[in-house]
């Protein structure tokens, strides 16, 4: 049991690399997946599965657990952990992100940002004190800065200013997050798709010497490589002695594809939220049961699997469950989707240890496409 927080890099394979995040409530093997648990759960899974399917660490966000049931609640009630019955480490999105999306319903300025609630119509006001307070009283681990996230395109008039003004939040957080031993507060990367301004924002969160660095405002519209480009692009200027956070990405190709290029913690809604709508992710690629061509195969979703939801199911009784709109087709689905993601971040961890990323990324990615081949037939 350790009451501070740290990070270590143990094997490298390029710019990839595995070691661990240590935290008084566990330690987070990287690279990590967290799932998305926005309103204090992770929709359609008990936590102990989400344990049992190997999560270090989940997500939880400032912006919904503000509004319902609210974060002095939230601290009456014994904190964030203990509500949701989570004992391991939890991060929380500052609420930047929702609030961006909120658009019509906010007004932004240098103190913070003033929105009206997408539940109830309520009015609210957000200054990065506030965001750093909220989180602190949710009780979680790490903490994001509060920043202002473009959606791609945009022009660079509008980039430079959300990017500048994210870096002077993010002084105001890292003063009103102060010394929390064990805890950890991280910085957001912004600058849209315009490398130099990237690299300078790089450069002013390192200057604030945070424990975390995240890389925000991507899969916000962009495509692929416009990602991959801009994360080469920051990589370089992010201290290689401290974690490395892609914010909001994304499916397994994405992940892969991140990894490689020294990213070490991920979160993403669409494991969940694909479930949810009857796509499974698979060893085998991605398998809509929707499709008619699943009404009678008795084959489950992966034999070899150690999760139940993907070996011991038939894909024709999930295709019944998904067209019949049941609720155990999205909570099978969800399950696996979540457990093909920590099986994947388990396989990288081990590929890196052993030097051969490369090869895993290709080997995986020919059996997507032998797979697909295959159905296409």
């Amino acid at each position: 049991m350790t009451d501070s927080f740290s990070f270590r890099v143990d094997a490298t394979d390029g710019a990839a690399r595995t070691g661990a995040i240590t935290m008084p409530r566990g330690t987070i093997r990287t690279p990590a997946f967290m799932p998305v648990g926005t309103a204090a759960t992770v929709k359609a899974m008990y936590p102990e599965q989400v344990r049992d399917l190997g999560a270090d660490v989940v997500l939880g966000n400032t912006y919904h657990l503000m509004l319902r049931p609210g974060a002095e609640r939230m601290a009456h009630l014994g904190g964030l952990h203990r509500f949701m019955r989570w004992d391991g480490p939890i991060l929380t999105d500052s609420g930047g992100f929702q609030v961006m999306s909120l658009s019509a319903l906010r007004k932004l300025d240098e103190q913070g940002v003033t929105f009206r609630s997408h539940i109830d119509g309520t009015a609210h006001h957000m200054s990065p004190e506030r965001s750093i307070e909220i989180q602190s009283l949710l009780g979680s681990d790490i903490q994001m800065q509060l920043d202002e996230c473009v959606r791609l395109p945009a022009e660079r008039d509008e980039i430079e200013k959300a990017m500048r003004l994210s870096l002077r939040w993010a002084e105001r957080c890292r003063m009103a997050f102060g010394e929390q031993p064990g805890k950890a507060m991280f910085g957001i990367v912004q600058g849209g798709d315009i490398p130099e301004l990237r690299v300078e924002s790089a450069r002013a969160l390192t200057d604030l010497d945070l424990k975390g660095y995240a890389i925000g405002g991507l899969a916000v519209g962009e495509p692929q490589a416009v990602m991959l480009a801009m994360i080469e692009t920051v990589e370089p200027h992010l201290p290689t002695a401290k974690p490395r956070y892609l914010m909001g990405v994304g499916t397994p190709d994405d992940l892969m594809q991140s990894v490689s290029r020294g990213i070490d913690m991920f979160d993403c809604v669409m494991p969940t939220r694909a479930g949810r709508h009857g796509l499974a992710y698979t060893r085998h690629g991605r398998i809509n049961l929707r499709n008619a061509r699943h009404a009678e195969d008795t084959a489950p979703l992966d034999e070899a699997s150690t999760c139940p939801a993907t070996r011991d199911y038939s894909r024709a009784y999930l295709h019944h469950l998904v067209r019949s709109d049941e609720i155990l087709g999205m909570m099978l689905l969800t399950w696996n989707n979540l457990a093909y993601y920590q099986e994947l971040m388990a396989d990288m961890r081990a590929a890196i240890a052993a030097g051969r990323l490369a090869d895993f990324i290709g080997e995986t990615k020919q059996e997507w496409a032998r797979a697909e081949a295959a159905r296409a037939a």
